[in-house]
């Protein structure tokens, strides 16, 4: 019997010098540099592998260029959504890690614990993040048709943001999530019942789900 349930990937772009830095990155769009590039090329080698039916990226150039290492491999086109950027930063983008612990200390550590309040001042709270991220992969699922991949490529925060509503779990529960590495990606599959709507199969990895046995 052929498997009906579709399949989610949710894929951070690879490096970029900013991340080398432990800067700040937010909606700034920052390339992606040499390693992120060749981040990019690895993990679109494993991807295909997952034959995708459709990829949609963040239009921010690090998010597309790695859609884009894989979209070729897949003879398919990039779409682009807006929703799938990186956290609006506010003044905080652009700013070091050492700069934010010295200047913005309080804040800055609860950003880290993962408490709800707004980088920069007049940045997105993580909440926010995670809905509008939610709402542009139901739409994506809308054209990925039964038993096929939807791979969508975001960024770091954005894409532990959006765990809480894609598996129906508090906010506060995103703590768990490590941060996400640069090209590493999470694998979801569809439910075929009860509250939850997605399994998560692989979270933050640079391999492919392989069929599990039992659990008993």
């Amino acid at each position: 019997m052929l498997e009906k349930r579709r399949r989610l990937v949710i894929w951070r772009h690879g490096r970029t010098a900013w991340n080398l830095e432990h800067r700040f990155q937010g909606q700034t769009d920052v390339q992606l540099d040499a390693v992120g590039v060749k981040q990019a090329e690895a993990a679109a080698g494993l991807l295909v592998a997952l034959r995708p039916q459709v990829i949609v990226s963040s239009d921010l150039s690090r998010a597309f260029d790695t859609a884009s290492a894989l979209a070729v491999r897949c003879g398919l086109t990039v779409g682009t959504d807006v929703r799938l950027r990186e956290t609006n930063g506010g003044a905080w983008e652009g700013l070091r890690r050492e700069d934010l612990m010295r200047d913005h200390a309080e804040l800055y550590q609860q950003w880290l614990a993962g408490r709800q309040i707004r980088p920069g001042g007049d940045g997105e709270d993580r909440r926010e993040v995670g809905a509008r991220v939610a709402a542009a992969i139901d739409d994506v699922l809308e054209s990925t048709g039964p038993g096929r991949t939807a791979v969508v490529v975001t960024h770091g925060g954005a894409a532990r943001a959006v765990l809480a509503p894609l598996l129906n779990r508090p906010f506060d529960q995103i703590s768990f999530f490590g941060v996400m590495r640069n090209a590493a990606w999470s694998v979801l599959l569809e439910n075929e019942g009860g509250n939850d709507p997605w399994q998560l199969l692989e979270y933050n990895a640079r391999s492919l789900p392989e069929p599990a046995e039992a659990d008993d």
